[in-house]
């Protein structure tokens, strides 16, 4: 038997290297006869075979009599498949029950494909009442126990696993007339997310009718499932159909075909069902930071945001026209490619190599993605003849030659990323042959910042040898099979990698908490795919782990932050019967022996060779899994019968790749050191909550502050001279537990919330229906006055054409009139910072910086910052956006939620800006006329018509005005009940406070400048 690790794993032995295995078994069958009518769902139980006695079944029992014997006289009762997914990690059984009704001795075999990359932890047989186990030991030990049983004539034979695509495990029998036998593998896989859905593959071969047929699958995922979907039934003629029944974070699927169903034609003896059962979906992600799962002392990190603009590509096609590939290969190559330059994005750069004794360029050096270089280089493809020999050697150095000359020239774009694609399906056979130096050729010439990409094509190529070139540099393999779905197959891989979102990633946890944590960084991430992180947490020391990722993405620096609790999932899991409750340790051991694996592979001496094996074999030992480096022994309770299942390695496949993630992890040389950043660095200027303002019992998820860095143990990414970064913080969701402030203000939150917002000489503001209040910090005076406007009416609020700055607000409605009068508020705020070419609008579903062509938006479920040209956008998740220019000029915008099925509200925005002598002495608009302070004289203070509000007279810019006493609201600190702020109220929307009338102040669009008054 043989696992395969990630993405592929080792072709060991054909179908007729598969040994047989004779038993002499005695036809005692009564106590066999009882097991098969006595079940627990279905599976027998370990422990009750062990007691010797039974439960009743809870299953549905077999069909209704119909009869499913072959000509052999063989008669499969059951053939069922159960499978648990908990957050991606799957958990599968496969188990038949078969019965020779034959009168002479002939073969049950339990024959199973498996896919590649799941580990095997469980086999057992149970014939006639006997049931053999497995244990997993060292190889060589196993080997050694199973060759002295041999030498005494109890080992009945060798089990081992052949692959293709798959992985089989196949037992086979030789056993009496009347004996019924059982067969059970346990094994677990994770499900990788491609192409933005996760999918679950359950070969189900059965060979022959089954009595009782059934695929049962439960997914629980605690972030919530978006879709279910069942597109392929196990055969092209299947009748029966999927149940599926889905919730929010649960799900149940279930195919059970009857006999009738089964058959090929109603008087067939033989099956229809024969392929895969595929199972896809995905789930909910609500921020870009990720979803970080702690249970029973292990954290799982996934990784997945989407929304961003995708990097700019600098790629060259590497494809082998040997001689081998001429035919059916070279013509399924030329249709994929065709395909693959079409979908090139214009900003991309790309050229074609073709190599076989000699190597040939379609183009010298980079071009741009136009269609008439893609069209063109299509006709150069198609008019390739394969010929000749093999010379990958030059092939790849010509390639990194071009993509090294294009860096030193100044021609690529610093956010863009680079990669070769490498297709070929053989080994060399000309120029340099010897694979150790070719790799080591490539690893001496590549740039750190370059990926490389291999395909192999057809069963000839030396897979194992592309496994460790994708590995080594960047990269990851993937290997199609030459016929008539190698074009497509081809198509899907490219699209993998098309589209690539972030590079330079650091995953960074407080190291005091967490422990043997997998690898946490990794050169790119696509759209689509998702990366996964994992290690041990010190539970009983901590109630929250944080994490901080570092990424560069298109035009800026990425610091994305999350927060979770360390018992946020126990409640919900532990009431699940289905969920496994050691997902979060099986999956991380998973990656950590596959990335040991892909470590091993690479290791440069023999000693340290030795040492990761040591570390493989132990681990794989402590959680019972089949790997190289361990066997499976099976035997009788009384070790009478002895079998082995192992898995000598094939040098033609490849081990495993490095990561849970498409891009393999950047290399220890690459990764930066840790480091603080200083003031001046942009990243001093974004933190998310550090793990010691969680212990003191309070965060602070607020603006960007100024003052205090990310925290110390965080690996920046920033580059001198680069972008500026972005964060995205913890979202309240993540935590459950202790104390949470939302928008208080403390010692490192933004200049807004700095001081108490009663403090008059801090703040203009316009909020509500709406209503604006101007402080007028000389004079120790509010003014407020309103605004009453039509629904998307625009309003503009500052206009400084020396400064380029502009800000306008979009009026929207309420649902309906109240009191013969409809109220209108902000619904969208535009800010045009032209001299930085930046615009951002905030609207009360999205905030979108915009700069030039280009655009990045964030919901207001999300928490973080984002800054472009030192213009600095805080989001505040359902709370507040914050504004800040070169790190001086500040602008609030707060989100105001109501019910949905209010029967008037809607939900609404309000603005708050603080007097600055940024602006130049032009500037003008509804606030920005005020940044200029006017003199403003109130006296005669006399009682009004109503208690608590007086009158008074107030002279302003030539006028005499009767204003009354009231109180507005400022909703920074409570955006519910506000904070009262004692004001003179302006009646008749402001008319002789204001410069001629409040219709002066309409603009046609969210960036307009005002028209000279």
């Amino acid at each position: 038997m043989k696992v395969v690790h990630l993405a592929c794993f080792v072709v060991l032995f054909f179908a007729l290297e598969i040994w047989s295995i004779e038993f002499i078994v005695e036809e005692n069958t009564e106590d066999l006869d009882k097991l098969f009518d006595w079940e627990v769902d279905g599976i027998v139980s370990r422990s009750v075979l062990r007691k010797g006695r039974f439960q009743r079944s809870t299953s549905n029992g077999d069909d209704s009599g119909e009869s499913v014997a072959g000509d052999d006289n063989i008669v499969l009762h059951s053939y069922k498949v159960k499978t648990t997914i908990t957050s991606r990690l799957a958990n599968t059984m496969v188990q038949t029950k078969v019965e020779n009704r034959a009168k002479h001795s002939q073969n049950l075999v339990f024959d199973v494909q498996i896919p590649k990359g799941a580990f095997i932890h469980n086999f057992t047989m149970n014939v006639n009442g006997i049931t053999f186990t497995s244990s997993v030991k060292e190889k060589s030990a196993a080997r050694s126990q199973y060759a002295q049983a041999r030498a005494k004539g109890k080992a009945a034979g060798i089990l081992r696993s052949n692959a293709l695509d798959m992985e089989n495990f196949k037992a086979e029998l030789n056993v009496p007339g009347g004996t019924k036998v059982q067969f059970e593998i346990h094994y677990q896989e994770p499900i990788r997310r491609k192409l933005s859905t996760y999918e679950h593959i359950i070969p189900v071969q059965p060979g022959r009718l089954a009595k009782h047929l059934e695929v049962d699958i439960h997914i629980i995922e605690p972030q919530g499932l978006s879709f279910v979907h069942v597109p392929q039934l196990p055969g092209e003629e299947v009748v029966g159909v999927p149940t599926i029944t889905k919730g929010e974070k649960k799900a149940h699927v279930s195919f059970k075909p009857t006999v009738a169903q089964q058959r090929k034609c109603p008087t067939c003896s033989s099956t229809t069902i024969d392929g895969n059962f595929v199972l896809t979906y995905d789930v909910k992600r609500d921020t870009k930071a990720g979803e970080l799962e702690i249970f029973n002392g292990y954290f799982i990190h996934y990784f997945a945001p989407d929304n961003l603009e995708p990097l700019p590509k600098n790629i060259l096609f590497v494809i082998d026209v040997s001689g081998s590939m001429w035919g059916l290969k070279m013509r399924q190559t030329v249709e994929a490619m065709k395909t693959i330059l079409d979908d090139l994005r214009s900003n991309d750069q790309f050229s074609v190599l073709d190599f076989n004794h000699n190597v040939r360029c379609w183009r010298d050096s980079l071009v741009q993605a136009s269609n008439a270089q893609t069209e063109a280089a299509k006709k150069y493809i198609e008019g390739i003849h394969p010929n000749g020999g093999t010379n990958i050697n030059d092939a790849l150095l010509r390639a990194i030659f071009i993509l090294k000359e294009a860096s030193n020239m100044g021609m690529l774009d610093p956010s863009s990323t680079s990669m070769i694609v490498l297709v070929s399906d053989g080994d060399p056979t000309v120029g340099e042959l010897k694979l150790p130096t070719i790799q080591k050729n490539v690893k001496k010439n590549i740039q750190d910042d370059i990926s490389l990409f291999c395909l192999g094509i057809g069963f000839d190529v030396d897979y194992d040898f592309l496994k460790r070139l994708a590995q080594e540099n960047n990269g990851m393999a993937h290997r199609v099979f030459g016929n008539q779905e190698t074009s497509s197959q081809m198509r899907k891989f490219f699209n993998q990698v098309s589209t690539p979102l972030l590079k330079k990633l650091e995953f960074n946890y407080p190291q005091e908490m967490v422990s043997d944590v997998t690898h946490n960084s990794f050169q790119n991430y696509f759209g689509g795919s998702e990366i996964v992180v994992a290690g041990k947490v010190d539970t009983a020391n901590t109630q929250h782990l944080q994490s901080v990722i570092t990424a560069t993405a298109s035009n800026a620096q990425l610091v994305l932050e999350t927060l979770a609790d360390v018992e946020g999932l126990d409640d919900f899991l532990n009431k699940d019967k289905h969920a496994d409750p050691k997902f979060t340790e099986k999956l991380w051991a998973y990656i950590t022996i596959n990335q040991l694996m892909a470590e091993r592979n690479m290791a440069p001496t023999a000693a340290l060779k030795r040492n990761i094996t040591k570390q493989i074999l132990q681990m794989s030992l402590d959680h019972h899994i089949v790997t190289p480096y361990t066997a499976m022994l099976i035997e009788s309770p009384n070790g009478d019968e002895l079998m082995l299942a192992d898995s000598p390695q094939d040098r033609k496949r490849a081990c495993c790749p490095g990561a849970l993630t498409l891009g393999a992890t950047k290399p220890d040389n690459s990764i930066p050191p840790w480091a603080t950043p200083t003031s001046k660095d942009p990243l001093s200027q974004v933190r998310g909550p550090t793990a010691a303002a969680v212990h003191q019992g309070s965060l602070v998820i607020g603006q960007a502050p100024t003052e205090n860095p990310i925290p110390s143990w965080v690996k920046p990414t920033s580059k001198p001279g680069g972008p500026l970064a972005v964060v995205m913080g913890p979202t309240i969701s993540a935590v459950h537990a202790g104390p949470l402030l939302l928008g208080q203000a403390n010692n490192s939150t933004s200049s807004l919330n700095r001081k108490n917002p009663t403090d008059s000489n801090r703040i203009h503001s316009v909020d509500n229906d709406p209503h604006f209040i101007i402080n007028l910090p000389r004079q120790q005076k509010n003014i407020c006055f309103n605004i009453d406007s039509e629904p998307g009416a625009i309003l503009n609020l500052i206009s400084d054409t020396q400064s380029a700055i502009a800000i306008n607000g979009q009026l929207v409605g309420a649902k309906k009139s109240l009191n013969n009068k409809l109220h209108t508020y902000f619904g969208k705020i535009g800010f045009n910072f032209e001299k930085k070419g930046i615009k951002v609008e905030v609207s009360t579903e999205a905030i979108t910086l915009k700069d030039g062509s280009s655009s990045t938006s964030f919901s207001w479920s999300d928490t973080g910052s984002l800054i472009r040209r030192r213009v600095l956008v805080s989001v505040n998740r359902d709370s507040n956006v914050t504004i800040t220019v070169d790190g001086e000029l500040s602008f609030m915008v707060i989100l105001h939620r109501v019910w949905k099925k209010h029967p008037i509200n809607v939900d609404f925005l309000g603005i708050y800006i603080p007097p600055a002598s940024n602006f130049s002495s032009g500037v003008h608009g509804l606030i920005g006329q005020f940044m200029i302070e006017p003199d403003v004289q109130v006296y005669n203070e006399r009682p009004g018509q109503e208690p608590g509000k007086s009158l008074a007279t107030m002279e302003v810019k030539g006028h005499k005005l009767t204003v009354t006493r009231g109180v507005q609201k400022d909703y920074r600190l409570n955006r519910v009940f506000g904070t009262g702020v004692h004001c003179w109220f302006v009646h008749n929307n402001g008319k002789g406070f204001l410069d001629g009338s409040y219709r002066d102040y309409l603009v046609p669009s969210l960036y307009s400048y005002l028209k000279r008054l």
